[in-house]
């Protein structure tokens, strides 16, 4: 028993490391495809994002998720904070990648404190916790998702809807006549290192919430986790690479790893549960969501630099979704249902919260602050000082 303890608390940990190399995944992958003159304030937005988010769960959230510190005794209880910790910037940074390049920093603070301390914890608490809405109608406790398909990826794609819809496109975005204003990433190696660091992350993340790895079963059910993880983004990438070179005749690098990305999100519900080769269905089809709904969201002018809302919101609907077709033991209604709470939870939260703080506090920044770049404005420090901004 003692030895069971000493190897899940370590699986915990280090399931927990490789988690936090998402965040210079992020970091990374967000500072590609934006310009040259919003770098340095997306890096700091995740550095901020990490610190922030994860202090405002270990005093406030985790313990309002899981009703306490002493809820379980397999392992150690903070390798367990740890691992939740993991978790809780990964919401915050699914929406401030896609309201990059026209947020300030320090209102963003304030909504990475709420979602750290109110919004994400109160999903957690009804799907994972505590479960302040056990035995009522609202009850969402059987849906299967193993990872956060909808607890941390639709809640982040929910949050970054709410965003883009009360701030708006950046300066320049869309034209008077209707033309979309192609923005172009400003370093590719730096999006592919950041999208590679983000599916090495997923193993930590989908294979850590099995929880155990100290007997034959759960190493089994671990190692099927992170496989099927894996084959869902390789998937998705192929599928991406296909589907974008049909529609444009073109290789295009982002949606390749966007594709992959959504491959990654949508199998997050449930990789435990699936043979070795539903996978890769789900991950083909969390591939082709991506390529055809980034330029849904462009015809809607909702401007998302980084694809978070195709990669994130809807393939974290139709990966909770899959579970329920693909698994007989669970229902697709009861999937559907966990998608629809958390949605009519959270969204009207963050629209509430984001539009409160950007009427007090401008989480938009100004056209001329745009036109400057927030690295100037917000920063003061360049990260390619030497580089003409063209624009």
């Amino acid at each position: 028993m003692e030895m069971n303890y000493v190897i899940d608390t370590f699986f915990a940990i280090f399931s927990m490391t490789l988690i936090i190399l998402m965040v210079p995944g992020f970091a990374m992958l967000e500072a590609g495809l934006v310009r040259t003159k919003n770098v340095t304030s997306v890096l700091t937005v995740n550095v901020m994002i990490y610190a922030v988010a994860s202090l405002s769960f270990m005093l406030i959230g985790y313990e309002y998720a899981f009703g306490s510190w002493d809820h379980q005794d397999s392992m150690s209880k903070y390798a367990f904070f740890m691992f939740q910790m993991a978790f809780v910037g990964k919401v915050v940074n699914i929406m401030s990648g896609g309201v990059s390049e026209r947020s300030r920093i320090l209102p963003l603070a304030l909504f990475t404190v709420a979602v750290g301390a109110f919004i994400y914890p109160t999903i957690v608490n009804i799907t994972w916790g505590a479960n302040f809405l056990s035995g009522t109608f609202l009850d969402i406790s059987g849906m299967a998702d193993l990872a956060g398909s909808t607890v941390i990826h639709s809640t982040g794609g929910w949050a970054l809807l709410a965003a883009i819809l009360i701030m708006g496109a950046r300066r320049g975005r869309f034209k008077k006549d209707g033309r979309i204003q192609v923005i172009p990433a400003s370093n590719i190696p730096l999006v592919t290192l950041g999208a590679f660091l983000l599916w090495i992350g997923w193993f930590g993340f989908n294979g850590g919430s099995v929880g155990a790895i100290s007997s034959k079963e759960n190493a089994d059910a671990v190692a099927l986790t992170i496989m099927n993880t894996n084959t869902a983004g390789i998937s998705g990438a192929i599928v991406g690479w296909l589907l974008t070179y049909y529609r444009y005749k073109k290789f295009d690098i982002t949606m390749i790893l966007n594709g992959a990305l959504g491959g990654l999100v949508a199998v997050t519900a449930g990789p435990d549960q699936y043979d070795i080769y539903t996978p890769i269905l789900i991950g083909a089809i969390g591939g082709a969501l991506v390529v055809f709904f980034v330029p849904i969201f462009d015809k809607l002018k909702m401007d998302d630099p980084v694809g978070a809302l195709s990669v994130h919101l809807v393939n974290g609907i139709w990966g909770t979704l899959a579970v329920g077709i693909f698994v007989s033991e669970v229902s697709i209604l009861t999937q559907l249902k966990g998608i629809v709470v958390v949605g009519v939870i959270v969204f009207p939260i963050a629209y509430v919260t984001i539009y409160t703080i950007n009427k007090i506090f401008n989480l938009r920044a100004g056209d001329e602050e745009q036109q400057e770049g927030i690295d100037v404005t917000e920063c003061g420090i360049e990260a390619y000082p030497e580089f003409k901004r063209s624009f």
